[in-house]
């Protein structure tokens, strides 16, 4: 993301967080469904990307194309972002998304836990290659992926985690599902004023192990982590860990790569 999308980011989470109580789920799939159809349009992405366009032209477009359906807190987070500066179309489309999903982690009741619901189901996606084919798959119809992910978590996921996989299965941008759940979840914690360390292993890690090695984290980055843990045989043995842009890697795998450049060198 470039530097003037970060910054429009950055002031629009801002201008989200200031509104407090008045956010609400409406507000979540109102933004979801403008990032659908802006996505969906060449001409809107081109004037809301437009670095040369005024942001009074920006908005005035929002307003025309989402007045009459979108209520008064939805369509003044989508004009406000809209009109910022952004890098690129596609990091205004991301930047919409991120603000849904904050929107979405808002509304949450008291005691809900939106991420842990998003890690479980991506936990469950990366699992089974046929699900992930199934609900990640290009080649198949959109409508197809929703009733399949409605069928699976419906009833068993908070509304809000429903809505933001609902979301990221209707437009994933070339992204993989497994990724995009993650990412949500990290997204969601953010909001909460959480950060996320995913933790990469060969086979299961023991609860107790998982305690210490929480706190340690925790303990290093000043805050509290929740711990995301995906099972991929690949690592061979050991742990990767990453927590944001920082990842501390000592899995073997890692290693026996390391040492391969060394001896090619």
């Amino acid at each position: 993301m470039g530097s003037a999308s970060r910054q429009a980011l950055s002031s629009s989470r801002a201008e989200l967080s200031a509104l407090g109580g008045t956010v609400d789920l409406a507000t979540a799939e109102q933004l979801f469904a403008a990032a659908r159809a802006i996505g969906g349009s060449l001409q809107l992405r081109a004037i809301l990307a437009d670095a040369s366009t005024s942001p009074e032209v920006k908005r005035s477009a929002i307003t025309a194309v989402f007045g009459a359906s979108f209520g008064p807190t939805a369509l003044e987070i989508l004009a406000s972002a809209a009109s910022k500066r952004w890098s690129s179309d596609d990091d205004l489309l991301s930047g919409i998304e991120e603000l849904g999903i904050r929107a979405a982690a808002d509304s949450a009741a008291p005691g809900v836990s939106v991420e842990s619901e998003l890690f479980a189901f991506g936990r469950a996606v990366s699992s089974d290659d046929e699900l992930e084919l199934a609900v990640g798959s290009k080649l198949g119809a959109t409508a197809s992926k929703v009733t399949l992910v409605e069928t699976l978590l419906e009833k068993k996921v908070s509304a809000q985690t429903l809505a933001i996989v609902r979301q990221l299965v209707q437009q994933p941008r070339g992204r993989r599902i497994g990724a995009l759940v993650r990412y949500a979840a990290s997204v969601v914690a953010d909001q909460s004023g959480l950060a996320v360390a995913t933790v990469t292993s060969a086979k299961p890690i023991a609860a107790d192990q998982l305690v210490r090695l929480q706190k340690g984290l925790s303990a290093s980055y000043g805050k509290e982590l929740r711990i995301n843990v995906v099972i991929d045989p690949a690592v061979i043995g050991g742990i990767r860990v990453q927590v944001g842009d920082d990842v501390i890697d000592g899995s073997v795998s890692s290693r026996i790569k390391d040492l391969r450049l060394q001896l090619a060198g």
